[in-house]
């Protein structure tokens, strides 16, 4: 496999494993808009106080 092909397969990986954890939070939270679940899994992937300092929307989401 050449260097190429290993980050093309690194990088399709990722994307599905972010698409699984999206998929986590909707089913979790199903009337949550995609910016919700979008920042929720900004908490879950950097812990919730970078997420809120990054993205201050997200705080009123802390401890739902």
């Amino acid at each position: 496999m050449t260097p190429e092909q290993k980050l093309r397969a690194a990088a399709s990986a990722s994307a599905a494993v972010r698409e699984l954890a999206m998929a986590g939070i909707r089913l979790r939270h199903p009337a949550a808009a995609e910016r919700e679940v979008f920042l929720r899994y900004a908490m879950l992937t950097l812990g919730v106080e970078n997420a809120v300092m990054v993205y201050p929307e997200a705080r009123p989401l802390v401890g739902t």
